[in-house]
């Protein structure tokens, strides 16, 4: 019988594109908000 060396898997962490916007969400949010409202204010005052 031959012996078999002991293979270790190393366990890699999953770079998840989305993981690494989530913790940016509370800061990026309300300009975005803000300039989105603007925006379309600004499109309904210039419709109208």
């Amino acid at each position: 019988m031959a012996s078999h060396p002991h293979t270790t898997h190393e366990v890699t962490e999953s770079h998840d594109p989305v993981e690494n916007v989530v913790p940016m969400i509370p800061v990026v949010l309300p300009p975005v908000g803000a300039a989105l409202m603007f925006l379309l204010a600004f499109i309904a005052i210039y419709m109208a």
